[in-house]
């Protein structure tokens, strides 16, 4: 299992991965690159062409807790997500591709650039699964209670695998 993340040379990082994690790395944000692919755009070519996108907040949870309104009235709320949400997925699908070109077997070296890349890639994913799986404070808890028989039991250890990851790579970091 990988030791997480450490401080490599001018402000990168390094960590070794086993083939498996690699695999589910690549497996995860394989799914993360569906997820925020572009939404709905406008019909207009002029707003197509400036990135103008839907203002509807998406009726997937995932999404809206990936994208989440910047303002509690929804006019400003929907406006805000008009002209930012195709941005938002378009650096959400760069990270993703950042960690799925740059997870290898053995030992990953990272710079300072993919680093961050990969930490905000991370925490997406954990907020993509953690969704999924109406995580709570309790995970810990419920991981240590719950049965390896439990079909949501490898659902749950990916999680707190990917919290170890996120974790190692902040104190890496700074």
């Amino acid at each position: 299992m990988s030791s997480g993340f450490s401080r490599g040379k001018d402000g990168g990082v390094v960590a070794e991965f086993e083939a498996a994690e690699v695999s589910l790395l690549r497996s995860l944000v394989s799914m993360m690159l569906g997820i925020v692919s572009p939404g709905q755009t406008s019909d207009d070519p002029l707003e197509r062409a400036l990135g103008i996108g839907d203002s509807a907040v998406p009726s997937d949870p995932v999404l809206a807790r990936l994208f989440p309104s910047a303002y509690d009235d929804e006019k400003e709320a929907a406006e805000f997500r008009r002209y930012t949400e195709a941005t938002l997925r378009d650096g959400k699908r760069a990270d993703a591709q950042t960690v799925h070109d740059t997870a290898r077997p053995g030992r990953a070296e990272l710079t300072a650039e993919q680093a961050q890349a990969w930490l905000r890639s991370l925490n997406d994913l954990r907020l993509t699964l953690g969704t999924k799986l109406d995580v709570t404070e309790e995970i810990h808890d419920e991981i240590a209670m719950m049965s390896e028989d439990d079909p949501r039991y490898p659902a749950y250890v990916t999680y707190d695998w990917l919290t170890y990851l996120q974790d190692s790579l902040v104190r890496a970091l700074w």
